[in-house]
């Protein structure tokens, strides 16, 4: 083939060659324009809402213009959100966490607990709402309500990777479930929820004197160190250093797909073949974080065989990288909600969110308040924070009233990822049986509670058992 023949294959002028490209560029846009608005707008500023959120919200009121909808394309927005989610978290899991002095390793178990805790409660919440809708004739899916703790807790990737089997589960028994929008809109009132709420008690307290305002600059500030560890590789030689970075996560992310891949052609019996087969591709986060920590872990012992001498890891970066995949997620997994459908779910989806809300709210500063007597109001902001939206409103709300991170909240929420994975992964099993009948969505309520009860007295086990021995 002479380049004449492949100039004539490769033409660039067709509207397929950019369309990938065009709708990053939607996102870029939205991303920026949401940014300058919560810069510039007093009220948005205070609000703390995320400038990924505000950026989503354009682009619905974008959508609404007469001949504009069809420039966001919808079924792309689900995929980046899907994507980004599993390579966020392959970055974090890539990164060099060690736990300091000021938390200890059983604190941030027990913060793990919280995460996954909360999590349990709020889909017991959920399930209750959706459960008594579905028996009065609503036409609600009976474990629409599963969704809330994959909205608040989990944000848009897992609310949309779980609302699309629910809707499979749902068109099975002749329901018609818009389980993704349905997802997407708790992941969105979410966002909502953390900001406004978690801004408006912490207005309460500071009024009532229980705290103090301070100086966030400094805290904005990075050093030198946050910027390159010891014995790390150049920023720029024969390859650049954000570039092995990048190359590291999607090469993780790379074998998450030969894994799923792999796991899909085996034979696990009825169990492996109607759960878990259709639900493993939407655990690319959680493969993604096993296989990070595992390449993680073979970079330690080239280190430690002197086969690898310096250090590719650079925490700044992956950290950078994941900021990017989360607020790209937001911002899609925003966009790509449809209102067509969910009409005839708005009481239902109003009281799910509101009931989750308020249940979230007291349960996390109760706990928080036994949990971290030295700090329960920081505890409670990083808490509240990621488990209405994601780690990063979390760590915003806390900076507000912590801005030098001078006590272990925000180590423990950096920190309890893993124990939380591995605490609240019964949950997810959970996620791919209750949708397949009403029966098992009653077994699924009987099983969240008994574990709730169980975490929550882990966490308690001092003050209960002290209570006991007196």
């Amino acid at each position: 083939m002479n380049l004449l023949e492949v100039s004539q294959v490769m033409t660039f002028d067709r509207p397929e060659a950019w369309q990938w490209l065009v709708q990053f560029c939607i996102l870029a846009t939205a991303l920026l324009l949401g940014n300058a608005l919560r810069t510039n707008i007093p009220f948005l500023k205070k609000s703390l809402l995320p400038s990924a959120l505000l950026g989503g919200v354009l682009l619905l009121i974008f959508k609404a213009i007469p001949g504009c909808r069809d420039l966001i394309n919808k079924p792309m927005m689900e995929i980046v959100t899907y994507h980004a989610l599993g390579l966020g978290f392959v970055a974090l899991a890539l990164k060099n966490n060690k736990i300091e002095s000021k938390s200890s390793p059983m604190k941030v178990i027990e913060t793990g607990a919280l995460t996954a805790s909360t999590y349990v409660i709020q889909g017991i919440v959920g399930l209750l709402v959706s459960i008594i809708f579905f028996f009065l004739g609503k036409r609600l899916f009976y474990a629409a309500g599963l969704l809330l703790p994959m909205g608040y807790g989990q944000g848009p990737g897992q609310a949309l990777n779980f609302g699309k089997i629910f809707t499979g589960w749902a068109a099975e028994q002749g329901m018609d479930f818009a389980g993704a929008d349905f997802g997407l809109s708790i992941a969105a009132m979410g966002f909502i929820v953390g900001s406004l709420i978690g801004v408006i008690y912490m207005n309460i307290l500071r009024r009532k004197g229980k705290l103090s305002s301070k100086k966030i600059a400094d805290a904005q500030v990075n050093k030198l160190e946050d910027y390159e560890g010891k014995n790390e590789i150049p920023d720029a030689e024969s390859i650049d250093k954000l570039s092995v970075q990048i190359s590291m996560v999607l090469f993780v992310y790379f074998l998450v797909y030969l894994f799923t891949h792999w796991i899909q052609g085996m034979e696990l019996g009825n169990f492996g073949t109607n759960t878990l087969k259709p639900m493993l591709w939407g655990f690319n986060f959680l493969i993604g974080t096993l296989f990070g920590i595992l390449f993680k872990w073979i970079l330690g012992r080239f280190k430690k065989a002197k086969i690898m001498r310096r250090e590719y890891i650079n925490n700044y970066m992956l950290n950078r990288i994941s900021g990017f995949c989360f607020d790209i997620m937001i911002v899609a997994g925003t966009a790509a909600i449809s209102f067509e459908e969910f009409g005839k779910f708005v009481l239902p989806f109003t009281i799910i969110c509101a009931l989750g809300a308020l249940v979230t709210f007291i349960y996390v500063l109760f706990i928080c308040k036994h949990l971290y007597p030295d700090y329960k109001y920081e505890g409670f902001f990083s808490m509240f924070g990621m488990l209405t939206g994601t780690a990063s409103n979390g760590m915003i709300l806390l900076r507000e009233i912590d801005p030098k991170f001078e006590t272990p909240a925000a180590n423990n929420l950096v920190l309890q990822t893993l124990a939380a994975i591995v605490l609240g992964f019964p949950v997810l099993l959970l996620m791919g049986f209750a949708p397949q009948s009403l029966k098992a969505t009653w077994i699924t309520l009987g099983v969240l509670v008994v574990f709730w009860a169980i975490l929550t007295v882990f966490m308690l086990r001092k003050r209960i058992f002290k209570k006991e021995k007196k």
